[in-house]
């Protein structure tokens, strides 16, 4: 295992920045910008969302929650891969052909696209220092496999490439194109990492940073965190506990991540913490086997239901002065690209923004809007070319305005649903007699917003 001193001797000899390291003074702007992704996160396993009695304990994110924006309606796809994807790039996943969760056999995100860190580098006013720390999960073998991120303009890479870890104990971590196993728990390595990162480029005194911090949990395995991250005391990480309790192991992984999201934000300094923008959000539904109603376990992750594609979204810190709000904005996350661009001062309409992302900064202060009508999400190719799955069956388009939702999969052919009086979607109103006027406009409105996405690409 590599000591933190020698990651971040590493990534100095990385980025050739191995002389004295100084402290100095610090901007106000433009501001650090942290993206945290907690991995299979719906909004039945948010303490900030109503969804489910019952919620994990985790105090540092209802403080966000209580300093910042509560996102009440936003969009991610039904897999990790394809919401990577849309971050990354700002694109719809029939633009890039990432519509699932990366596999061997089945096709990573392609490097001829822009990613947000090739963005940043080449509009940004003031130079930004970047990193991703965590699960990568959009490379295969024949696209630049542990070289990809680097080769997606990723400036500083430390992480887990493939989806997931089959020990939280022990895992592959990936730098620098090379990959050796880990002992120690993932999700306090990725912390100490991100920590370092940090530390290092506050360092130098001379750059604003990005981290995209992508946690591997709660992600299956279930497994037992170590006893001071978390509050469950009965839990005794046995087989048999873990197929009788799923939930309870679910949530520790959960409050073991916000443990050590606090003890990454308690350990930047005061000043820089104030100059610096926390985004956190959910990449996908929760999976069936811990999901909670109202969601139903055939709905969750990997569905394009509202329990596979309706996640939560906190924003909180600098350039944020709505205090304790929710908003009830339509967001793709293909937006996350082109606000945190927006965010890192780019702007005017001579640079090449990507179509599919929207802006939602304005919406973090009083008085904002959006100009966003709908929210759209997609499932196609499932991993390793699979025939016949519940995947298969969920394939397909889901979009929704504010108040209407239409989809059209595999398996269900197309639905409508009235979010506004059933905003669990009990009442398929194709499945009736007949449409009333209402619902027949949206249906046609809908279905016609789809047909021009795909014909624009």
């Amino acid at each position: 295992m590599i000591s933190r001193r020698g990651f971040l001797t590493i990534a100095m000899l990385a980025a050739g920045l191995t002389g004295g390291l100084v402290s100095t003074s610090h901007a106000a702007e433009p501001p650090n910008i942290l993206l945290v992704i907690a991995d299979d996160m719906g909004l039945d396993a948010s303490p900030c969302y109503p969804e489910s009695s019952v919620k994990p304990t985790m105090p540092n994110l209802e403080a966000l929650c209580r300093e910042g924006v509560v996102f009440d309606n936003f969009y991610a796809t039904p897999m990790c891969s394809s919401t990577r994807a849309t971050i990354m790039t700002g694109r719809y996943g029939f633009r890039t052909g990432v519509g699932s969760a990366v596999g061997r056999r089945s096709g990573g995100l392609p490097l001829d696209e822009t990613t947000l860190f090739q963005f940043l580098d080449r509009y940004a006013p003031v130079k930004y220092a970047h990193a991703v720390i965590g699960k990568w999960h959009l490379s295969s073998a024949d696209n630049g496999g542990n070289e990809h991120p680097e080769l997606a303009g990723v400036g500083t890479y430390s992480g887990v490439i493939e989806g997931t870890v089959e020990d939280y104990y022990a895992w592959p971590r990936t730098r620098d194109g090379d990959t050796e196993m880990v002992d120690g728990y993932i999700t306090s390595v990725l912390t100490d990492d991100a920590i370092d990162w940090i530390d290092w480029i506050d360092a130098q005194g001379d750059k604003p940073w990005f981290l995209w911090l992508a946690h591997v949990a709660p992600h299956l395995p279930l497994h037992l965190p170590p006893d001071d991250l978390v509050s469950t005391a009965s839990l005794d990480g046995s087989r048999q506990s873990m197929r009788s309790q799923p939930l309870d192991y679910y949530f520790a992984a959960l409050e073991a991540l916000d443990a050590e999201m606090g003890r990454l934000l308690d350990s930047i300094p005061a000043s820089v913490r104030a100059n610096t923008i926390v985004f956190f959000i959910g990449d996908n539904g929760t999976p069936n086997r811990t999901i909670q109603a109202p969601f139903q376990r055939r709905r969750a992750k990997a569905s394009l239901y509202e329990g596979g594609i309706h996640v939560p979204m906190i924003v909180a810190g600098k350039d944020v002065t709505r205090h304790g709000q929710r908003e009830e904005a339509l967001v793709n996350s293909t937006d996350l690209f082109a606000t945190i661009a927006s965010l890192a001062g780019i702007e005017g309409s001579a640079v090449p923004w990507p179509q599919d992302s929207i802006s939602f900064a304005s919406l973090l202060k009083p008085g904002g809007s959006s100009p966003r009508t709908f929210a759209y999400s997609e499932l196609f190719g499932s991993p390793g070319g699979q025939t016949g799955n519940r995947m298969n069956q969920s394939e397909g388009v889901a979009i929704r305005d504010g108040r209407w939702k239409y989809m059209d999969t595999a398996g269900n052919g197309e639905q409508l649903f009235d979010l506004a009086s059933d905003p669990y979607e009990q009442d398929d109103l194709l499945a009736g007699v007949s449409l009333s006027a209402e619902a027949s406009t949206a249906l046609d409105r809908l279905r016609d917003q789809v047909e021009k996405l795909h014909d624009s690409r």
